[in-house]
């Protein structure tokens, strides 16, 4: 087993010509979910939005980062190159023509692309019509725990005060955090060291951030308990309780002058 000390040697920091490709796959993952997101409303599949996100990656000469991606707890490779999370569907929903969205609806959008070598990965969670109150804050309160941790991505910064960024702002606003699933490294790689955790656990490694580290932060909260299952399709968790689910995703580098967001403009 890997020790913590370990872990951290394995962290591979980007060079400034790195994080320069890596912004470009990022700012190709932007302009799709952009696009997907304008797409979203009632009556409109998963699968078309898999269906126009496929086309925009090829398109781009980029490969999909999740299409074929083998998940050792499925036992199996991830068939789309989307992970489209339908209300209580927290991560890792699979794109279906017969998943027809509705007003009140919310799908959570999550998708990656390997350009050039480098990886870019994001999410957005998106309304469909009007959604209810405690929804409409489950997504700003989601979506402000993230730029919350954005703002923690600095040299000497530790890992886990990031995470207990994210945690802090969540659990304050009378939410629950998911704790089976976190962020990650990435890079040349799509999963790369650290793992990151939305959440304080004294048992993850707890490393310094360094100038070259890139961190794909990912807060998935429940409007409701904490706790998840996974579906008999083996890939996609759910809330334990049907509680709606939200999840939002940047890569953000770390620099001399700050954190980076590589995905987005």
């Amino acid at each position: 087993m890997l020790t913590g000390a370990d872990r951290a040697r394995m962290i591979v920091r980007k060079s400034p010509s790195e994080l320069e490709k890596m912004h470009r796959s990022g700012l190709l993952v932007y302009q799709i979910l952009k696009d997907l997101e304008a797409m979203v409303h009632e009556g409109v599949t998963t699968q078309d939005l898999e269906a126009a996100a496929e086309k925009m990656v090829r398109d781009a000469g980029a490969k999909p980062a999740f299409k074929g991606y083998y998940v050792p707890s499925a036992g199996a490779r991830f068939p789309f190159v989307l992970c489209t999370s339908v209300n209580d569907e927290i991560v890792h929903g699979m794109p279906s023509s017969k998943r027809r969205l509705k007003r009140g609806d919310i799908v959570s959008i999550d998708t990656g692309v390997q350009l050039d070598g480098y990886y870019g990965d994001s999410a957005i969670t998106v309304p469909v019509g009007e959604v209810s109150d405690e929804t409409k804050r489950l997504l700003k309160v989601t979506r402000e725990s993230l730029e919350c941790a954005i703002g923690m991505v600095r040299e000497g910064t530790r890992l886990l005060d990031v995470s207990g960024t994210v945690q802090k702002h969540v659990e304050e606003n009378g939410f629950s955090i998911v704790r089976e699933f976190v962020g990650h490294g990435i890079g040349t790689s799509l999963h790369e060291e650290p793992q990151i955790p939305n959440f304080v656990d004294r048992r993850n490694p707890n490393p310094r951030l360094k100038e070259g580290m890139v961190l794909a932060v990912e807060p998935m909260v429940n409007a409701g308990r904490p706790e998840t299952r996974v579906k008999a399709d083996k890939f996609t968790a759910v809330t334990k309780d049907g509680s709606y689910s939200a999840h939002f995703e940047h890569c953000v580098a770390v620099t001399a002058n700050g954190p980076w967001v590589l995905t987005r403009p």
